[in-house]
């Protein structure tokens, strides 16, 4: 059969980021994709103008609706804003039967907040526990450990942290470290390292969710998590490497690029 997964995420008009990017992830990946959308903004590759969020009523049926109809073999959240949001989707994934990756999107990549205060908690008490990973970059993971988190020596700390909360597999992205560039994989209670040499690209809009969004297509085709990370590592690289050069601000990445 056909692999299928679901993301659960904001809307990005300009198509670099959110459920947009993940879809055309998941399509590059031979991965049918389907979407619940949580917030709505209005954005480029300039920056976040406005943003608004959909009922907690509404991200529940349309999640009845995908759920009870075509069940993702693998899911994803990204942005989802509010607590009430998150408890919502919470709610309905707890009896779920196929890996979640949770994206802990907490703010754009222009530096506009995308996650209420409030909803840190919920991210950390409803989402954590159901994940199978979770992937949150040096900020995020600082945000969820109340640490700092902006060296390497700092990441497996928090990466031991974050897996105390319930994920089973916790992949803290070190892109923007003080002293280099690399990825830890903290798998089962074994840590894995993925350094890299850092590329220098204005064409980075959306390269979170595409990663969560490969890594969710993987494990959807049948990839163990280790094995789903690796390639989601070098796909979103050579994305990045064949950046279209779209836009006046950060740009989006080539989601054409090639799948390892």
């Amino acid at each position: 059969m056909l692999p299928t997964a679901l993301t659960i995420a904001g809307s990005d008009p300009s198509g670099g980021a959110g459920l947009q990017a993940d879809l055309k992830t998941f399509h590059q990946h031979g991965v049918y994709g389907m979407s619940v959308v949580t917030l709505v903004t209005a954005q480029n590759t300039r920056g976040v103008t406005a943003i608004d969020f959909l009922s907690a009523d509404l991200v529940r049926a349309q999640l009845d609706a995908v759920l009870s109809d075509i069940p993702p073999k693998a899911a994803k959240t990204g942005a989802i804003g509010r607590a009430d949001l998150i408890e919502a989707v919470a709610e309905r994934l707890r009896a779920r039967e196929f890996p979640l990756v949770v994206d802990p999107v907490m703010i754009s990549k222009h530096g506009h907040p995308l996650l209420e205060g409030d909803a840190v908690r919920a991210v950390v008490e409803r989402l954590l526990p159901l994940a199978e990973v979770v992937t949150p970059n040096l900020h995020e993971a600082a945000r969820m450990t109340g640490g700092r988190v902006d060296r390497a020596d700092d990441m497996e700390p928090a990466a031991r942290r974050i897996a105390s909360m319930g994920p089973r597999h916790v992949l803290v992205k070190g892109g923007h470290l003080a002293d280099g560039a690399m990825d830890l994989l903290f798998s089962d209670g074994v840590v894995r390292t993925f350094p890299s040499e850092r590329l220098v690209s204005t064409s980075t809009h959306g390269t979170g969710c595409t990663l969560a969004a490969a890594i969710t297509a993987r494990l959807a085709r049948g990839d163990d998590v280790v094995t789903a990370v690796d390639g989601a590592r070098s796909y979103v690289r050579e994305a990045i490497a064949r950046a279209p050069g779209l836009g006046r601000g950060s740009g989006p990445v080539d989601h054409f690029a090639r799948v390892p």
